[in-house]
């Protein structure tokens, strides 16, 4: 199959901009990133984001919300600026341009109801850009009873073929996730796998900027400035949800922190940021051995989590720019990758990633 020109666009859980991605892809193992933009949300839209969140969980299932709507609205635009922005920035012609991959916003994620929501719409997208756009990804993954979740796994074996074994990608945006790979072919059936580990870099973020009015903890220097309490790290991972066994996902707020209440600004991140590094090392425990931790996402950029993953789990962790990838473009690229997928009719998911019964196409174009 031919190479395609796509756009990827990603809107995490950490809820901090849209990442946009220019991709020369087959779907398949040829990939070529050509240009990455980062477009960062204002702090009134942020507010609003979170308070749609909130309410998205209050829900029984997706319908039409006024304050979710309008978000949905105001986020599909603002996609569609990216969009503009980066063909501007790249001086790439909209006719070379066969598809964007639009992931929208996670506003809840609860595949135990056989639901997850994304808001943004693909039709308006397509009107603003007048370019196809493939949206939707994750529905029918959920449908059929897998988790919806993670998706850039199938990326992530693509750009890896020509990496060692074994080897684990470690995704830490808002919500965490690892891509395992086998040393020897196959380890009770599967050669690799992937799922969600526990919080990311959202419990984090979320009491950085509670407690200190600072967005994220920029090189972990409020963690730096606190202790760990051991016995709050050990009320937070006792949880049935880690000795389950992957595939599994969970949504950003599945989290309850009460157990923090009393903690300093810095005691409450140093033992957040623990936390996140012991939910790694609880993951690992269900894969087979790795000897390489490759890490993706904002959280990488956090020195003393990055630090805290090495020690607790006796592996090195590297940034994704040791072996010539760009983790902030890395999502952002997977959607891309994806929606050529999507116009191929191709698995977006399969049995190992998300716990679905087959490999399972997905998504919709408009």
């Amino acid at each position: 199959m031919s190479t395609r020109l796509a756009i990827g666009l990603m809107s995490g859980t950490s809820m901090d901009g849209i990442d946009a991605a220019l991709v020369e892809t087959d779907g398949e193992g040829v990939v070529n990133p050509i240009a990455f933009m980062a477009f960062p949300y204002e702090p009134d839209f942020r507010h609003r984001l979170r308070a749609a969140c909130a309410r998205a969980l209050e829900m029984h299932a997706p319908a039409r919300d006024p304050l979710i709507d309008a978000v949905e609205q105001e986020s599909t635009g603002l996609h569609a600026m990216a969009v503009h922005r980066l063909l501007a920035a790249t001086h790439t012609r909209r006719d070379d341009v066969a598809v964007i991959g639009f992931h929208g916003q996670t506003v809840a994620h609860r595949p135990d109801r056989k639901w997850t929501w994304q808001i943004g719409c693909g039709a308006t997208l397509k009107a603003a850009t007048r370019l196809a756009v493939a949206f939707d990804f994750r529905s029918a993954d959920v449908a059929a009873g897998g988790q919806g979740a993670p998706l850039a796994p199938g990326y992530h074996r693509a750009r890896s073929e020509e990496l060692g074994r074994p080897l684990g990608v470690l995704n830490l945006g808002g919500v965490g996730n690892l891509t395992w790979f086998a040393a020897d072919g196959q380890v009770a059936g599967k050669s690799w796998g992937s799922f969600d580990t526990g919080p990311g870099n959202a419990l984090i973020d979320d009491w950085v900027r509670t407690h200190t009015g600072r967005p994220f903890d920029e090189d972990g220097r409020v963690a730096a400035s606190g202790i760990t309490h051991d016995n709050v790290l050990l009320t937070l991972t006792d949880n049935p949800w880690f000795d389950a066994p992957p595939p599994k996902s969970l949504d950003r707020n599945a989290w309850d922190i009460g157990a923090l209440r009393g903690l300093s600004p810095g005691d409450g991140a140093a033992t957040l940021t623990a936390f996140t590094a012991e939910t790694v090392r609880l993951a690992l425990g269900h894969v087979p051995p790795i000897g390489r931790l490759l890490v993706t996402g904002g959280g990488r950029h956090n020195p003393v989590l990055m630090a805290e993953i090495a020690r607790r789990c006796g592996v090195p962790a590297e940034p994704v720019e040791a072996v010539g990838w760009n983790g902030d473009a890395l999502e952002a690229e997977a959607f891309a990758w994806l929606a050529v997928r999507v116009l191929d009719g191709k698995p977006l998911s399969w049995p190992e990633t998300t716990g679905v019964p087959r490999p399972m196409v997905g998504g919709r174009l408009a």
